[in-house]
């Protein structure tokens, strides 16, 4: 089957181009996303919350009507203490009444305000915590090429800071928000129905409050989404940096650090001050208008009042609800910073969601991996990470079951590519992968990976014990099992020499031991895994001479019966390999054993005369 592969599964290896834990590409600043839209994929997360929701929902209402009526109460207290014609003495029944309603309502009030906030932020943490799961379920679905491509800084910072982003504008804006709405139309109600002329003069500044509105929101989104950005490259050169510090230091380039730093930083505050600046003035600047509607409800009203059209309580009951009315739109733009930042965050988390996860047509397929035997056959494969720039040209090797085939080449020749290519981490652009006689590509990846350990040249270990890392070969190992498979790789010895032993706590990516006991841990979990195909890239590269010695047997036992794909520039690791592949250029030039290769006088016979021959002038 010779045909072109351009799903999701990626096209770059660990090794390939990209913007990875080492490299910083430049900053991407994109348009703004539509705002409706990021708001509805809020909405749906806080839907997952109805019962929560309906409660606060129906809090802020209730919360809102007490703000509604106490307007009234004050207009009836006025009412009852102004001397007119109609009321020529104080109307103390109605001025006790009202007192005592304003009291209590205000009393109701305080209460609905603590209970909303109480369950307001417990909505708004559920609905975090089932974003931060989701967007993390995510990554962990998305395909190696995206990992290449954005540097880990940068996707932490969408999976913390963002999401913390998010998280205080719906603690702090999400029943402001509601109460909001509520309070405008309810007090533009009133307003009508005391005075539809002081409502008519009331709202003529709102078209300025429009314009205004939408002059700033235009800056200051594009502000706030360049900060998020700022923010994702200053973490990830902190997390490079702080990664690499062992290498910055030996290189004396503390000071080229510190200054990419600071540059970076310059962007971040130069960002962060513009978006704080015009974020932050469109709330005296509503303040302003307000007060001119005040100005003019005031004027209005007191011509009615002259006219004999409505009372001094009206004038008072109408400010009221005018300035309830005008007060949830300050509110939202005193709040406007903290909005467009959670958006920009919030988008910036759903452009990693809205990724396509990596696929498999076949995860449903039945597959035996006890019964898979190792046969490997690569027909004519082509494969690269760019279209322009083909990695393998035409390979093609046929591996039996239980073979070693060792893959030597200059570095970008591709060695690495083949092995992951195996394992479907990346997927070719045409030619077949066959695994005992069936394509690959028609096999659950799951399965597929379940028969293949992997050794890689950069060892991973996670925080717990040794135990536990070992261990996670498989999962349902015993420690008699775990004991034997680091007997096998020739770590139990150095294991037990530690105070702790096996139960011994390996901090963050094993710094605690050494590289080359690091390197034996990951061995030690191949061994264990027992695989039926075994990839060792640069395996034994971090162990000095006398250790690669004295694991050699153990690495032959390990690979016994087993399909083996050795990578390794120590050419004196592969001298008893079956078949030593050459490549160059993305081509096989030399195929052959140890001793008939040195007799051709080709590529590898220079490779090996380079490497000992140095080894020799040292």
């Amino acid at each position: 089957m010779s045909e072109n592969r351009n799903n999701n599964s990626s096209r770059a290896s660990v090794r390939g181009p990209g913007v990875g834990p080492g490299m910083r590409g430049p900053l991407q600043v994109e348009k703004p996303k539509d705002t409706k839209n990021t708001l509805k994929r809020l909405f749906r997360y806080l839907g997952a919350s109805r019962y929560k929701l309906l409660a606060l929902v129906i809090l802020v209402i209730l919360t809102a009507l007490t703000q509604l009526v106490a307007p009234i109460f004050q207009k009836n207290a006025i009412d009852s203490i102004a001397i007119t014609e109609s009321n020529p003495s104080v109307n103390f029944n109605s001025l006790t009444f009202s007192l005592i309603g304003m009291a209590g309502i205000y009393l109701i009030g305080v209460v609905f305000n603590f209970l909303q906030g109480w369950i307001g932020a417990g909505l708004s943490q559920k609905t975090v915590r089932i974003l931060r799961s989701d967007m993390f379920s995510k990554m962990s679905k998305l395909p190696v090429k995206y990992f290449d491509t954005n540097t880990h800084g940068e996707l932490m910072s969408r999976l913390t800071n963002d999401i913390d982003n998010v998280s205080n504008a719906l603690s702090q804006t999400i029943t402001s928000i509601i109460q909001s709405v509520i309070t405008i139309i309810g007090a533009l109600a009133m307003m009508l129905y005391y005075s539809p002329i002081m409502t008519i003069v009331s709202l003529l500044v709102i078209p300025l409050v429009l314009f205004v509105t939408r002059s700033i929101v235009k800056r200051t989104r594009v502000l706030f989404k360049k900060q998020q950005e700022a923010l994702g490259r200053l973490n990830g050169h902190v997390e490079e940096m702080v990664t690499g510090q062992k290498t910055v230091e030996a290189f004396s380039r503390t000071n080229i650090v510190v200054a990419e730093f600071d540059e970076i930083n310059k962007d971040l505050r130069k960002y962060s001050v513009k978006a704080q600046i015009f974020g932050g003035t469109i709330g005296p600047v509503m303040n302003v208008i307000g007060n001119i509607s005040f100005v003019l409800v005031a004027i209005s009203g007191g011509v009615l009042a002259s006219m004999g059209m409505i009372t001094v309580g009206v004038i008072q009951a109408f400010v009221q609800y005018s300035k309830q009315f005008t007060r949830p739109i300050n509110e939202v733009a005193n709040q406007y910073s903290t909005i467009q930042s959670a958006l920009s965050s919030a988008e910036r988390v759903f452009d990693v969601m809205d990724q396509i996860p990596e696929s498999d047509d076949f995860a449903d397929k039945q597959f035996d991996v006890a019964s898979v035997k190792g046969d490997v056959v690569f027909k004519n494969v082509n494969f690269g990470y760019t279209p322009e720039k083909q990695v393998l040209k035409d390979f093609t090797i046929n591996v039996k079951a239980g073979q070693k085939i060792a893959l030597v080449g200059p570095t970008g020749a591709g060695k690495t590519t083949v092995v992951n290519l195996i394992t479907r981490f990346y997927d070719i652009d045409s030619g077949e992968i066959l695994l005992d006689g069936e394509n690959i590509f028609e096999l659950p990846k799951k399965g597929l990976r379940s028969c293949i350990g992997i050794v890689l040249q950069d060892t991973v270990l996670f925080t717990g014990t040794i135990k536990d890392n070992i261990r996670f070969g498989r999962l349902d190992a015993t420690d008699e099992e775990i004991y034997a498979a680091a007997k096998t790789a020739n770590a139990d010895s150095f294991i037990r020499r530690l105070p702790d032993g096996y139960d011994t706590q390996l901090s963050e990516q094993g710094s605690n031991l050494s590289q080359g006991q690091r390197q034996l841990l990951s061995i030690a979990r191949a061994v264990l895994a027992d695989p039926k195909i075994l990839i060792l890239d640069e395996a034994t590269s971090s162990i000095d001479t006398r250790t690669e010695m004295n694991i050699q047997k153990a690495m032959i036992r390990l690979m016994k019966g087993k399909t083996s794909f050795i990578i390794a520039h120590r050419l004196s690791t592969i001298r008893d390999a079956d078949d030593i592949l050459v490549i160059d250029a993305g081509r096989i030039v030399e195929k052959g054993d140890h001793k008939s290769l040195l007799e051709q006088k080709g590529h590898y016979w220079q490779l090996y005369q380079s490497q000992f021959t140095r080894s020799d002038a040292v």
